[in-house]
């Protein structure tokens, strides 16, 4: 069961997200308003610290919790749309499950749409990667996070690593993944209403400005269209409410037909990427969940 705050979380977002996204308005501008508003709930970092830093000319940011055991590192690629979102703005997040997994998180600024259409989000998370791997990181000790595009980024980043026969990592967390553009899922139209976060409307310009020509059905913008044999463990959370539920459950069960080990979880009552909510119950166990996967990942390599 959800809790309360819980649900008024959801009652909160629907007042917050009530205007929509009109198509028309600029999308830079859109970016600075959401941006301020998600810092809303951000609280200061207790048990991490935030440090700057340039990957290969992007953009950003180590997370270090107290946790950390050296050697190991968390490359995480935040949500937004592909338009929306920066490392602050999901510093709550990455610090809380970086804790859990005790490891080192790198969060990079990666190119945003529409002035970087598709695949520049591709191609500055493979670059960060390979940084990783250049600085001496061993991949085995290496894993990858995102939310909702981010979750889909960090599905790409594995396979683009796949195909090229470059080293893979230890395995990868998915919170709310956005892993088709396509919209073919039931539940974009089904859960339009239950979603207060998100809306098919604004699902489908953000694709829009993202892929700019690209077809939705291009494995590297939507992985749920990609041959997923030989990746690596995954986990994934999702909340029952989210318009993009057939996302995960669909990459899921598609998955573990190509041999990919996979834990799911879908959370009771909770909207998209709920982790963000620092002060929700359900948001602090499942980033604790979500940092013990990974966690337990880098502590089985050789």
């Amino acid at each position: 069961m959800s809790s309360t705050r819980a649900k008024l979380f959801n009652r909160l977002l629907r007042i917050l997200t009530a205007r929509g996204l009109d198509p028309n308005a600029d999308p830079r501008l859109l970016r600075q308003r959401l941006d301020r508003l998600i810092e809303r709930f951000n609280r200061p970092l207790r048990h991490a610290r935030a440090e700057p830093l340039d990957v290969e000319g992007i953009a950003a940011e180590w997370v270090v919790p107290d946790t950390e055991i050296p050697g190991r590192f968390l490359l995480y690629l935040h949500g937004g749309g592909y338009i929306f979102c920066n490392p602050r703005t999901h510093r709550n997040i990455v610090s809380n499950m970086a804790r859990a997994a005790r490891t080192r998180a790198l969060v990079i600024d990666y190119r945003l749409a529409p002035e970087h259409p598709f695949p520049a989000a591709v191609e500055d998370a493979l670059k960060a990667y390979r940084w990783l791997l250049s600085q001496g990181a061993d991949p085995a000790r290496i894993t990858i996070a995102g939310d909702s595009a981010g979750g889909g980024l960090s599905l790409a980043l594995l396979l683009a690593l796949r195909d090229r026969g470059e080293p893979l990592p230890a395995g990868a967390a998915l919170l709310s993944p956005w892993t088709d553009l396509a919209a073919s899922g039931w539940t974009h139209v089904t859960h339009a209403r239950l979603d207060p976060m998100l809306g098919l409307d604004g699902l489908l310009l953000a694709a829009r400005h993202y892929l700019q020509g690209a077809l939705p059905t291009e494995p590297l913008a939507s992985p749920l269209f990609g041959r997923l044999e030989g990746l690596p463990p995954l986990t994934i959370h999702v909340g029952d409410r989210e318009i993009l539920l057939d996302d995960s459950l669909r990459l899921a069960e598609k998955a573990r037909a190509a041999g990919v080990a996979v834990d799911l979880k879908v959370w009771h009552g909770l909207p998209h990427v709920f982790q963000a909510a620092s002060f929700l119950p359900e948001a602090r166990s499942s980033l604790g969940q979500l940092g013990e996967f990974l966690d337990a990942r880098m502590k089985a390599a050789p």
